[in-house]
């Protein structure tokens, strides 16, 4: 495989997880939607360290360590690291009973629509500030 079509699978991927966020919304799986809110990021994230690195990512889900190992998170606004550092946790405590109660009660559906669309955001902005893919 290329590297450019290892960032295109990267891109998939990211693009099928923010697909799938969204139909987990629809059936009211907040804890999903946030675990699949952060994966949509990290596989963006993986792309865009593929494409400035031409290597495979390093083996973690730590969206902040992602972006600083390739030099990008610098690139970001306050706003965009924050809510960056808002998903990061996202990804391990869905995973673990004692978390995922404390997750439950605060991802309701109107958080779910703004993690969504901020999401959605973030990953369009990659995309276009990182990859240059329209």
């Amino acid at each position: 495989m290329t590297n450019k079509e290892k960032i295109q699978h990267w891109i998939n991927l990211s693009n099928y997880d923010m697909e799938t966020a969204e139909a987990m919304l629809q059936t009211k799986r907040y804890l999903y939607v946030g675990f699949l809110c952060h994966q949509t990021v990290e596989k963006i994230f993986k792309a865009v360290y593929s494409k400035y690195k031409e290597e495979t990512p390093p083996y973690t889900h730590k969206l902040v360590y992602i972006a600083r190992q390739s030099d990008f998170y610098e690139k970001f606004s306050e706003m965009q690291k924050q809510f960056i550092d808002q998903l990061d946790p996202l990804n391990i405590k869905t995973r673990y009973l004692d978390y995922k109660n404390e997750l439950a009660k605060k991802l309701t559906h109107a958080k779910c629509v703004e993690l969504l669309s901020k999401t959605k955001d973030l990953q369009q902005w990659t995309k276009e500030n990182l990859l240059l893919v329209k």
